[in-house]
Order: structure tokens, then C-alpha cells, then sequence
């Protein structure tokens, strides 16, 4: 993101595609409207890299407390991407389970695409966008499976609803709507009658922050990007990048 804002106002919002002639993807009026979007249109915190603590995760779960103070809606919100084992690319947006360990960890069933992904090529990169202060997080790192006691203690926080969706292990399945309500009802009566029930597919996933880089938008395109990478003695060298 090196462009600068284009300044607008709730009064003059720029235009609907669909109020030019046309719309259509590929259409010179789809791409007029999209370059004319509001972007980093924001004056973010103040951040001084100089300043920054000597491990990045403290970092990171400093902004992500100032995001959250901020009302940034789900600022623990990220684009969890993984590889397949034909080394096609894959990404959604889950929740952060936790900051422990040196790794930042995510929740998923062991039958889901992703928990498969996880499972088959151990690597992965995390994305924290916070629009709200021009700012984001990159994590790229080896992938390590969490504990038996961790994943559990992970799944009992879980609403009653995604316990019971999760013990039935199909995400991501081909949807029958015969067999929806009948199945969901047998688990959600036993997520009720046993609270402590753990579905035994449940994974906690540790992505090691081996990288991290921190990025923050500046009004004049100077933004300030700092990596964090995990040197060989231990402890992290950090750099300075060009925008």
C-alpha cells in the first residue's frame, strides 16, 4: 500500500460503480471507482522504531491492545495462509487463540482444510490489518501442533454452538440439509448435558515468529516498516525497510 489518500467526506462519498455507465469487471468505470476508494485516509499512532521492545511479540500485542482501545472492531481478527501439500495457496480469516511460547496460535479442526494444510506443510503466514490506524502485522514462520491439555482448555472456551458444530468435525463439507438439524440437535444436547465434552479433532496450531514485520501508514507514502528476524544466536536482528 504505497498510494496516498484521496480525501473524501461522508457528505461527498465517492461514486457507486453502479452509477457509472457499465460496472463490470474489467470495465474503465469499475477501475476509476476503485482507485477513487478512501485508502489510509487516517492519521495513525505514534510509533517511533527506536522505541520498539527487543521482541517483536510484545510489540505486536501492544498494538494490538491500542486497536482494541481504539474500537477497532475484532482486532484479533487475521488472514491465517497456508499451502497445500501440491503447494497451492489457501487463506481465510480466523480469531488469535493466544501470544505464548514465541508463537502466535490458532484454533481449527484436524479434519478441515486448513488443519489438514497445517498438518501436511507446517509453514504458515498471519496478517493483522488494523484500517482504523493505518496499520498491519506480517508473521511468517514453521508451524508446531499445541498440547492435548492447551487444545482442550482452548475448546471449552468455545460458545456452546461452536462446540457442538465442532464435535460433529464436518467444516467445510458439502452441505445436507436432510441431515443438518438431526445431527446438530444429538451434539448440542450433549454439549448442554456434558459440558466438559472435548471434541478429540480439536488442534491449537503455533505459528513461530521467525518474521514479523511491523507497518505503518504515513499520509506521505513514507511508511514505516520494521522487521523483526530470528538470528542464529538467539534474539532477533531488526531493520529498517524502505517503504
Amino acid at each position: 500500500m504505497t498510494r496516498t489518500a484521496r480525501s473524501w467526506s461522508p457528505e461527498h462519498p465517492p461514486e457507486h460503480p453502479a452509477e457509472h455507465a457499465g460496472g463490470r469487471s474489467g470495465d474503465g468505470s469499475l477501475r476509476a471507482w476503485l482507485h477513487d476508494l478512501p485508502l489510509l485516509a487516517v492519521d495513525p499512532p505514534p510509533f517511533r522504531p527506536a522505541d520498539a521492545p527487543d521482541e517483536p511479540l510484545d510489540l505486536l500485542v501492544s498494538w494490538l491492545r491500542e486497536a482494541a482501545a481504539a474500537g477497532v472492531p475484532e482486532p484479533h481478527a487475521l488472514t491465517l495462509a497456508t499451502v497445500d501439500a501440491a503447494g497451492r495457496p489457501d487463506a481465510r480469516v480466523v480469531a488469535l487463540r493466544d501470544v505464548a511460547e514465541s508463537a502466535l496460535w490458532v484454533a481449527s479442526g484436524a479434519g478441515s482444510p486448513k488443519g489438514r494444510q497445517l498438518e501436511s506443510v507446517p509453514v504458515a503466514a498471519l496478517v493483522f490489518y488494523w484500517p482504523q490506524q493505518g496499520r498491519q502485522v506480517r508473521v511468517r514462520g514453521r508451524v508446531r501442533p499445541g498440547d492435548e491439555e492447551r487444545a482442550a482448555r482452548d475448546f471449552l472456551q468455545r460458545p456452546a454452538h461452536g462446540r457442538a458444530e465442532s464435535l460433529l468435525d464436518r467444516q467445510s463439507r458439502p452441505l445436507d440439509e436432510t441431515h443438518l438439524s438431526d445431527e446438530f440437535a444429538d451434539v448440542d444436547d450433549l454439549v448442554h448435558l456434558e459440558p466438559s465434552v472435548v471434541a478429540s479433532s480439536w488442534r491449537l496450531w503455533g505459528v513461530d515468529a521467525s518474521r514479523v514485520e511491523f507497518w505503518q501508514s504515513s499520509r506521505d507514502g513514507q511508511h514505516v516498516r520494521l522487521r523483526y528476524s530470528r538470528a542464529e544466536h538467539g534474539g532477533y536482528d531488526r531493520q529498517l525497510l524502505r517503504p
